[in-house]
């Protein structure tokens, strides 16, 4: 197989799913984990991939990946982190929780909470909690993102500001070692700025590989968070500054 076809079939994993294995490709295409390590370099070199743990994922820097491929990667360690997140959270809570496909994680794994009341402007997060019958789910309203199912806009934000909850459960698309939280769509953004300064305590979830990504718009900073959970933290300079401005840190390494 070329070198280039064999690029071109990576970067085409990489688009469907938004993560390769280097176990998984090697299985793929053939070959060895030596050589497809080799074609992740190039890639990486080559701006098209960032290089994480046993792998790479896609780089984009000003727009998202979509839902589904958001959705499958590191799938397991969502799931994992939406329970040691929602095991923080009583029952009788009132919780803001914004689109990410963490945060529906949580949303999972809140099905069994008992009298909480649940502000979303996330459509998928809607219809998890509407099984749990003992569970009130507020929906925001605003303009429909067609492609996750949130809910963004002026009116969203109007709508978040009425509510003054004991919790928000936020995703993130990016976080820099300097502890700055950043995401794509500036309309979202002003949603989770609205629901951290309407909320008691603010819990973060995001997986490692949040790291090794870039986003453009600035939500806002890990000065403004009270707990971050995620499954392992990669980088020690985002682990002095969660210490540095108090934010406590559960990871599911840990756990």
């Amino acid at each position: 197989m070329a070198l280039s076809y064999r690029h071109q079939a990576i970067l085409d994993v990489a688009r469907s799913i938004g993560r390769v294995a280097v176990d998984d490709l090697a299985e793929r295409l053939t070959v060895t984990p030596q050589t497809i390590r080799r074609d992740l370099n190039d890639l990486c070199e080559q701006g098209h991939l960032s290089r994480v743990h046993g792998g790479a994922i896609l780089e984009s820097g000003v727009a998202n990946l979509a839902y589904d491929a958001r959705r499958l990667m590191a799938a397991d360690e969502k799931e994992l982190i939406g329970r040691l997140c929602a095991r923080a959270i009583p029952d009788n809570a009132s919780i803001f929780i914004n689109i990410g496909t963490t945060t529906e994680a949580v949303a999972r794994a809140l099905l069994k909470r008992r009298d909480i009341m649940v502000i979303t402007n996330n459509l998928n997060v809607a219809n998890i909690l509407a099984s749990n019958p003992h569970c009130d789910v507020v929906v925001t309203g605003g303009m429909l993102r067609r492609s996750d199912g949130g809910l963004v806009g002026e009116s969203t934000v109007d709508m978040v500001e009425q509510f003054r909850t004991d919790y928000a459960v936020i995703g993130v698309s990016a976080i820099d070692e300097d502890g700055s939280l950043l995401d794509f769509d500036y309309r979202e953004v002003r949603v989770a700025q609205a629901i951290i300064k309407n909320a008691r305590k603010t819990f973060l979830v995001a997986d490692s590989s949040k790291l090794a990504r870039s986003a453009p718009v600035r939500i806002g900073h890990m000065r403004e968070i009270s707990h971050f959970f995620t499954d392992t933290i990669t980088s020690e300079n985002l682990r002095q500054v969660c210490e540095q401005h108090g934010v406590d840190i559960s990871t599911v390494e840990t756990a």
